[in-house]
């Protein structure tokens, strides 16, 4: 047995326990992770670190190492430094980790949710319904930017609401949930068209390309909206995340365990909602994350159960380098959305291919 001991907290391992299990007692709480896991999420953790160290280096403009260093703590050499770095580089990077955590954490608790592995976002509907009201947002009623959250968490709540109802009345699982996603993605995505095709044309140009996903020109205005509602939702999440074990034996063993299903899963899904919702907002629908970071994080974790931080922090990798590529890759920049389609449909006939084969096993 081997005891790291602290302020009110323990960390042992047992007899019981399987070897590479991490056990974190904290009063009655007791937590337990699998040790790959917690490595593995603990070197996500410094990749994230550093693409963003590269995302503020590199480009027409650059910044070395030490000069870097100089702007984030306050003695930039240069004014271009500051600029490049602080005022165009800083934002774009923390719009990406934040939108690329949230996606893949709403995607995670979906999929856990659901026992479903197609069950993201940007497949169900919830995209397209927080992309409805921001563009209703947008066009129709003249707001900006940062009024369009609002827009898009109402489209999200809104499809949360049918999704719920439809669950409650018809049972959706499987194939059904993802048929009926199917189903509103048209609906939602048939309304922004002609929410679209009603717009004063130049305003319709930009809402149409703000459609594709991009993170061009983000400022501290859309990080401040991230960095909320993560502050806000994050906290309920991480409460909740707990109650994954007990919901994956059934709402009867759940309850004897002392957890109430139907509350936990409605808080979970009304967090992944919101999620989506201020996602969207601040940088358009961008497809295939949600989808595709919580299975590559099952995969690097080696965990069926991968943590929801593990998938946010493969999430945040996953757009953040989406968007360098989209940036520098090509003779002009491209919208990080083109990339994340791209990568998002090879990576969905992988998945498809690999459940039919796993199927016919």
């Amino acid at each position: 047995m081997s005891i790291l001991s602290g302020p009110g907290a323990g960390l042992v391992t047992r007899t019981g326990i399987t070897p590479g299990d991490v056990v974190v007692r904290a009063g009655r709480s007791t937590l337990r992770f699998d040790r790959r896991a917690v490595v593995t999420t603990a070197i996500l953790v410094v990749l994230v670190l550093a693409m963003i160290a590269v995302s503020l280096m590199v480009g027409e403009y650059r910044v070395g190492p030490g000069a870097l260093w100089d702007t984030l703590t306050g003695h930039p050499r240069r004014r271009l430094d500051r600029f490049f770095v602080l005022d165009r580089r800083l934002p774009r990077v923390l719009v990406a980790v934040g939108v690329g955590a949230g996606l893949a954490a709403a995607g995670a608790i979906f999929q856990r949710l659901y026992h479903n592995p197609l069950a993201s976002p940007d497949v169900i509907g919830f995209t397209n319904g927080a992309s409805l009201g921001a563009v209703f947002v947008l066009l129709t009623l003249g707001g900006t930017l940062s009024t369009a959250a609002l827009g898009a968490a109402v489209g999200a709540l809104g499809t949360f609401a049918i999704i719920g109802v439809l669950t409650v009345l018809g049972g959706l699982r499987g194939a059904r949930l993802v048929l009926v996603g199917i189903a509103l993605e048209a609906i939602f995505t048939a309304a922004t068209y002609y929410v679209l095709s009603q717009a004063y044309l130049p305003s319709a140009a930009v809402a149409n390309a703000w459609l594709i996903g991009s993170l061009s020109g983000r400022g501290w205005g859309q990080v401040a909206i991230v960095a909320v509602g993560l502050a806000l939702v994050g906290p309920l999440i991480a409460v909740l995340n707990r109650s994954f074990h007990a919901l994956d034996l059934g709402d009867t063993v759940a309850t004897t365990l002392g957890v109430r299903g139907g509350r936990a899963r409605l808080g979970l899904m009304l967090g992944a909602t919101v999620l989506v919702g201020l996602s969207v907002s601040a940088a358009g629908p961008i497809a295939f994350i949600a989808l595709a970071a919580p299975h590559l994080a099952r995969g690097i974790t080696r965990t069926p159960g991968a943590g929801i931080f593990a998938a946010a922090c493969t999430g945040a990798l996953l757009l953040g380098i989406s968007d360098l590529v989209a940036e520098h890759a090509f003779p002009a920049p491209v919208p990080v959305g083109v990339v994340t389609v791209s990568i998002g449909g090879v990576f969905l006939l992988w998945l498809l291919v690999r459940e039919g084969l796993r199927h016919r096993v």
